[in-house]
């Protein structure tokens, strides 16, 4: 039976340059689609696929990150007073109790795979899921939940993939399939940000993994790659032809890249449009906004 994946690390020492100047005094983790904040999106998904232990990857400038899970009781006395429960409820969840969340700092910006290193004293000998915030997925069933699901009968490392246009192909880590079983491929190589036409396949790694201990092990030794960083596809890719194997997963949902100030947007408008609050108003808004633009053409 494969060990239970507990521990999740969540890589957030990235300085967010894209959004300057809002991330000059503010974490993009904490920037909110409608009114929850990114990282939240990341917390609650790794909750339902039974992570009880959260470990950040931090640098300087990310105290507001930390703060914000912190219990706020004044604030939680004060809503209690006037009956607001619902928020009350919505605060609470955003609590996390003492001795559940770790913090790391990586000090210097030495890419993906440095970041995870940096958290492997706190992982043992265990399974451990990692996280990247910015990948915001909507899904019925969290997407770390189905792997974790799919997981329990495979073992080994795995990642979550989708297809991406073949022109984007050179942006992501892609998969280099053995076998192919529908929601599951076999992996017989990886390869981060190939050059432009020379991707094995469009089947790209998403900011979801479980790994094995081994991949940590493999960090040590793990030379700078693509763009001059430690990649962590270069540790998985270390494991393929191991009795434990590396696997990706195709998720089933909607992965919006919150890294990028258009894909921010776009996960903005979808998860707005999904609220039973907003979404009249913001419908009948966007309505407006397109016959506005086709009169104008």
């Amino acid at each position: 039976m494969n060990r239970k994946v507990t521990k999740a690390i969540f890589p957030v020492a990235g300085m967010g340059t894209r959004f300057l100047p809002a991330t000059k005094s503010v974490p993009k983790e904490i920037m909110t689609l409608v009114d929850r904040p990114l990282i939240q999106y990341a917390i609650d998904e790794a909750r339902a696929a039974g992570i009880t232990e959260f470990i950040f990857v931090t640098s300087r400038g990310k105290g507001a990150l930390e703060d914000y899970f912190d219990h706020a009781p004044q604030l939680e006395a004060s809503l209690e007073a006037k009956g607001k429960t619902a928020l009350l409820k919505t605060l609470k969840d955003t609590n996390m109790e003492s001795g559940a969340v770790a913090y790391v700092r990586q000090h210097k910006a030495k890419g993906l795979g440095h970041a995870v290193w940096c958290a492997r004293r706190l992982i043992g000998d265990e399974p451990v899921a990692v996280l990247l915030p910015d990948d915001v997925i909507a899904a019925e069933t969290p997407c770390l939940q189905q792997m974790v699901e799919a997981y329990e009968e495979t073992g080994g490392n795995m990642v979550a993939a989708m297809e991406v246009p073949v022109a984007k192909a050179s942006s992501y880590g892609i998969l280099d399939v053995k076998e192919d079983h529908g929601s599951m491929v076999s992996v017989k190589g990886m390869v981060e940000k190939p050059a432009e036409g020379t991707a094995p396949s469009n089947l790209a790694v998403i900011g979801r993994y479980i790994l094995s201990p081994n991949v940590l092990d493999n960090l040590d030794t793990t030379q700078a790659g693509a763009g001059g960083e430690i990649q962590l596809t270069d540790a998985i890719a270390k494991q393929i032809n191991s009795s434990e194997g590396v696997y990706g997963y195709r998720f089933r949902g909607q992965r919006f890249d919150c890294g990028s100030k258009a894909g921010f947007l776009q996960a903005t408008v979808s998860f707005g449009l999904a609220r039973d609050d907003l979404r009249d108003e913001l419908s009948q808004y966007l309505q407006e906004i397109a016959l506005t633009q086709q009169a104008a053409e």
